[in-house]
């Protein structure tokens, strides 16, 4: 991975080339040319933005004003570590850029500083954390006909589905040498994933190579593509005040530091893309033996008892669960509530109602079950009726024009609040030490909008600050609690997000109720998160059959089970095929928890007829094949990184096999696959001897 920076003689800086590809002969461009290649854009209020920019963060000031002061280099217990001093003589106001390495992955995380060293304020309105122009400058074709960008669409229920676009797929011409469109993505409020992951990938095809990225950002994030000079540019950053309504005044002796952003430089595909980041992603996560060891969790939510549990319900599931071989078994919501309990969450105290003799009669059973107790929380949140939003100061509250802010008949809880924090702590300890409580699912079912006003120079700087505060209290609770599994949850994977998932070390992939579809959701999910962290809900139906059981269970068991579905109801072989799958999970999630992900056939789609995902780990491959819709009962998956190899295969799952048959093409490298009818799936073990 190079990185070249130019520093001029009159102390510009120009970040040149972040690639896999050999220099470029940066000496015969023309000055006009490398000076559009600038480290790093800022924009402060009343400043000219001098450029024909349209809507695009270009031109800014004081970035174009700023001038070299220092560079440092360093190593740290990651890696190498550059930092980039700039100034605005004028202002004095210095602006660092900040590059972490990562031995061994072409990954760098950046980030920008802001110190307001002069005498008068500045209000902020743009800060990039990454700004590269010139990742389409490799090859000689056109732009056009080299450049893909692929993006992740995400939703409620359609969660992981990335599409790959023409520049013209998307509407964007070479119409001069820049142009005033720009392809601009962005979330704003406190679901950081509710219509795309932030993250995307730039691929070359003509040179092999490409430029990954995320944000991690838990609230607002931007990003965008477009052209000047010739040349495409990329900037990532946090909130934005044209996008996200963010503006932050940066007193004297203040500082500020944007979001973090990570950055590849890929030599390989989308998919070698995916796999360096998710190895990033390891690095930059909390350790813990959770994902280690990748126990298997029960929870009796979907297509189950979808929170309305009661004693009575709760233990022959309990029984049912141990049985199956389950390690966790999480009460998820409704158990604080005596009925409907939407608009009144909020105090989370055990419903008298459902557990008569009290919820430490139940947790004390998952216990004796031989099973760690768990339990659901949405603790970010009030309802509307939840008698506590009489009795607490308003200040607890997102506010905007003076009015607490309500979505889906929930206020939203301000974690800059000591007394919130207190609150928060306190419901955390309940739980953990009064209950016994060893996983908490921590669910987020609102999007609470652009911010507060409250205390904030903006709504958007409100919710950056509140972001931060919830990250802060987060890293305190695993401080305390370390063994404490907490589960990211926002309605399924509208919070799929590295702020986030830096700490949690398991993150919900949706909420999707159709077995079919969320096979497609399980088989695409692990390009946004390693698969020892990405939870699937394998959940057996109580009318179903075979075949139905083996593309349930298939669905979780290349990543993290989250098993559910009526087991106490469901007997005789389908109820085994469940306890088979279990324990063969058990026995490969050794390979699962530092595994690679790859997919045969392409990342995976709704209207794709089948689809495959498989994970790989030194001499051992597992690949899932589902047949969805398709006419045809036979599919060829290529596996190129098997060529020439003399390989043993097998059906990993399940044992007893009927009616499927497969066969490997040594020459062709690929694997034939015949399954018996649509809606059906298996999973296929090989070892390269």
């Amino acid at each position: 991975m190079e990185l070249i920076f130019e520093i001029t003689d009159e102390k510009d800086v120009r970040f040149l080339h972040f690639s896999t590809e050999s220099t470029p002969d940066f000496g015969t461009w023309p000055e006009k040319k490398k000076e559009k290649f600038r480290l790093v854009e800022i924009h402060f209020s009343g400043e000219n933005q001098n450029d024909h920019h349209g809507s695009k963060h270009t031109g800014t000031n004081p970035g174009k004003l700023l001038k070299f002061v220092d560079m440092y280099d360093t190593h740290n217990g990651l890696g190498r570590k550059i930092t980039i001093e700039q100034k605005d003589e004028s202002k004095n106001v210095k602006v660092s850029s900040v590059f972490q390495f990562f031995n061994g992955i072409p990954v760098i995380r950046s980030w920008t500083e802001v110190v307001n060293e002069g005498e008068q304020s500045y209000g902020m309105e743009y800060v990039s954390s990454f700004a590269l122009t010139g990742i389409d400058k490799e090859g000689i074709s056109s732009k056009e006909e080299k450049v893909r960008i692929h993006v992740p669409h995400n939703t409620w229920f359609g969660e992981a589905q990335w599409k790959s676009y023409k520049l013209s797929d998307l509407g964007f011409y070479s119409v001069n040498e820049f142009s005033m469109k720009r392809l601009s993505y962005h979330s704003t409020g406190t679901w950081s994933t509710s219509q795309y992951a932030p993250v995307g990938f730039v691929e070359n095809i003509e040179t092999g190579t490409g430029l990954m990225w995320q944000i991690e950002h838990n609230g607002s994030w931007h990003w965008e593509i477009s052209d000047m000079s010739n040349l495409l540019y990329l900037q990532l950053s946090g909130p934005t005040e044209q996008e996200n309504q963010w503006y932050k005044e940066l007193k004297p002796g203040e500082s500020f530091v944007s979001v973090p952003v990570a950055a590849g430089a890929i030599n390989g595909n989308i998919e070698k893309a995916i796999q360096e980041m998710n190895e990033y992603r390891r690095k930059i996560r909390r350790n813990n033996e959770d994902n280690l060891k990748l126990p298997v969790i029960f929870n009796d939510y979907m297509n189950c008892l979808f929170g309305d549990p009661t004693t009575e319900k709760l233990i022959p599931l309990i029984d049912a669960a141990a049985e199956a071989g389950c390690e966790y078994y999480c009460i998820d919501c409704g158990w604080y509530s005596d009925g409907f309990w939407w608009d009144g969450v909020g105090e989370w105290l055990p419903s008298e109602d459902r557990f008569p003799n009290g919820i430490k009669e139940v947790i004390d059973y998952i216990r004796a079950r031989g099973m760690v107790p768990g339990l659901w929380l949405e603790l970010e949140v009030m309802g509307i009726n939840c008698k506590l939003v009489d009795e607490v100061p308003s200040n607890w509250f997102f506010h905007r024009h003076g009015k607490k802010v309500i979505d889906h008949s929930r206020y939203q809880l301000d974690f800059r609040n000591d007394e919130v924090i207190q609150f928060a702590d306190s419901v955390i300890e309940r739980l953990v030490e009064d209950y016994g409580v060893g996983y908490i699912k921590m669910d987020y079912n609102i999007n609470a909008g652009v911010g507060t006003e409250l205390g904030a120079d903006s709504f958007g700087d409100g919710l950056l600050e509140h972001n931060r505060a919830y990250l802060h209290w987060l890293d305190r609770i695993f401080e305390k609690y370390p063994d404490l599994v907490i589960e990211n949850c926002g309605s399924g994977g509208m919070r799929m997000d590295y702020a986030l998932l830096s700490r949690h070390s398991i993150q919900s992939s949706s909420d999707q109720t159709d077995y079919l579809k969320n096979g497609v959701i399980a088989a695409a999910s692990s390009s946004l998160v390693t698969p020892e962290q990405c939870a699937v809900w394998s959940y057996p139906l109580r009318e179903g059959d075979r075949e139905e059981v083996i593309f349930n269970m298939i669905n979780s068991m290349l990543v993290r089970i989250h098993q559910s579905g009526h087991l106490a109801e469901i007997t005789g072989q389908r109820f085994e095929l469940i306890k088979e799958g279990i324990n063969y999970y058990k026995k490969i999630r050794k390979d699962i928890s530092n595994g690679k992900p790859f997919w045969p056939l392409g990342l995976p789609n709704f209207e794709d007829d089948w689809v495959s995902f498989g994970i790989t780990n030194g001499n051992s491959k597992y690949i899932a094949v589902w047949r969805l819709d398709g006419d045809k009962d036979i599919k060829e998956i290529p596996i190129p990184s098997l060529q020439h190899s003399n390989v043993y295969i097998k059906v990993g799952y399940p044992l007893e096999e009927q009616n499927v048959n497969w066969n490997w093409n040594q020459v062709k490298s690929s694997l034939s696959v015949q399954l018996p009818s649509r809606k059906s799936a298996r999973l296929f073990e090989i070892t390269v001897n």
